[in-house]
């Protein structure tokens, strides 16, 4: 799959006797995609280097990826311009379209290739909010969930059709949607007016206490039921009505009912959370983490920009790095990098860690570039001693450099026989974890990538 940029794939060396050789890897590369399987999954298209330059979704993968080598792409206004460059291409299976398309925008985002015009910015797909400590919780639309005190379900591939199935619920369940801050024991709640969905029996007005806590939570139990997988029966029932509907001849209510069942069938369209979960939407606030790093670290200015290294194991063989840039507190996507570990036989992080760091800062310093401000290595004691051992035999002067052991979320420096311990709630703590779980996840995406690969013998 996709090398470092600091090492490169080589094309292999093949022949094909009678064509152009300029034309070769193309050719090789159509004739790939041709066995490509038949099922939902991503295609990776990648240049006579290696390197991934465009990353696309498809129901059927061999069909999708083959359209690339047909005559009229090369005239489309959309990939006439770069097609020829492809060289190579892999593909990864997935159990769904749904699971596809998050794929396909996880691997944007990431990899950043040159001819993908869409899904390089922000923007993250919707998930379906349940907020936990509220006497009355709240149900929500938000492409920003807290990653603490709520139920996520999601995320979901299409927005239109949350939002239409979270109004369709609301109908049923009649949970509320503000924002309001509710307290059962503040009798001055009695006074408040409630807005119009109680009026038309959409919600319950806990904002009026209406509704005692305990029987509001009875419904949200129930709506967490139904996004959990038992919804069968209440599909029936509206099946039962649509059908009914239509038999009296209210083919206006029936059509209403069957946009309703079709909208709440859409829900299956989401990833898994763990899966699919997209790091970057939890908000952690940068400044108050960076001007925490720098209090904690006595560090003389505040650091702008942190690099985290974490390792993976592909089935015990082999072994793959990531290396992740935040500037400013936030993801650099521009700055992630891949590593196949090369000198190193067997599971050996220590050995690993000295190689990637070794080849990461052996470049920086070669091509008089600056240094990040943190270096964070994913791991203990041992782990930030192997990061310090590939600076000392490249005799080059290290940045900041820490490590941070989940276990106990112990931070350990250079020279300090005592790890710092902070609040888990310190914002340099969580800015922190942000870096090395985005490595760990970075690093365990490619590791994925690999095994399919793998598996499927490419």
């Amino acid at each position: 799959m996709t090398e470092p940029a600091d090492t490169p794939a080589e094309p292999e060396s093949r022949s094909t006797e009678g064509k152009p050789q300029e034309h070769v890897p193309f050719v090789l590369a159509s004739d790939k995609v041709r066995k490509f399987p038949t099922t939902p999954g991503v295609y990776l298209m990648k240049d006579i280097q290696g390197r991934v330059i465009y990353v696309g979704k498809a129901k059927n993968l061999r069909s999708r990826a083959s359209s690339y080598f047909n005559a009229e792409a090369a005239v489309d206004v959309r990939t006439g311009y770069w097609v020829k460059e492809i060289a190579d291409a892999d593909f990864v299976e997935t159990d769904s379209e749904v699971d596809a398309l998050l794929m396909e925008a996880r691997l944007v985002k990431d990899i950043q290739p040159k001819f993908n015009k869409d899904l390089k910015d922000d923007k993250s797909f919707p998930y379906l909010m349940i907020s936990q400590r509220e006497d009355f919780p709240r149900v929500e639309f938000t492409r920003e969930p807290q990653e603490k005190n709520a139920k996520l379900y999601g995320p979901f591939a299409n927005a239109g059709a949350l939002r239409g199935a979270i109004q369709v619920l609301q109908r049923i369940f009649k949970f509320r949607t503000c924002s309001l801050d509710i307290d059962e024991n503040d009798e001055r709640w009695r006074w408040f007016r409630p807005c119009l969905l109680a009026s038309i029996d959409q919600c319950t007005a806990p904002c009026n206490l209406r509704i005692s806590k305990e029987e509001y939570r009875k419904d949200i139990r129930r709506l967490q039921m139904f996004l959990e997988g038992n919804r069968d029966r209440l599909l029936k029932q509206l099946r039962e009505e649509m059908l009914e509907a239509s038999k009296e001849l209210q083919f206006e209510k029936a059509a209403k009912l069957r946009d309703e069942i079709d909208m709440l069938e859409r829900l299956d369209e989401r990833g898994e959370l763990e899966t699919h979960a997209q790091p970057e939407v939890f908000y952690i606030d940068p400044k108050k983490g960076l001007a925490g790093l720098r209090k904690v670290l006595q560090l003389p200015t505040t650091p702008r920009s942190i690099e985290g290294v974490d390792i993976a194991h592909l089935q015990g063989g082999e072994t793959v790095a990531s290396l992740v840039q935040f500037l400013d507190g936030l993801p650099f996507k521009p700055g992630y990098r891949r590593y196949k570990i090369q000198g190193v036989k067997g599971i050996d992080d220590f050995r690993s860690i000295h190689e990637v760091v070794a080849r990461r800062f052996k470049k920086l310093h070669a091509d008089g570039e600056v240094f990040p401000d943190v270096l964070l290595i994913d791991g203990g004691k041992g782990q930030l001693n192997a990061a310090l051992a590939a600076f000392r035999d490249l005799q080059i002067e290290p940045p900041t450099l820490i490590s941070l052991a989940k276990r106990e979320e112990e931070i350990f420096r250079p020279g300090q026989s005592e790890p710092l311990r902070l609040s888990r709630h310190a914002y340099a703590l969580r800015l922190l974890q942000y870096v090395r779980d985005e490595a760990h996840r970075f690093a365990q995406h490619y590791h994925h990538i690999l095994r399919k690969k793998n598996t499927f013998g490419d």
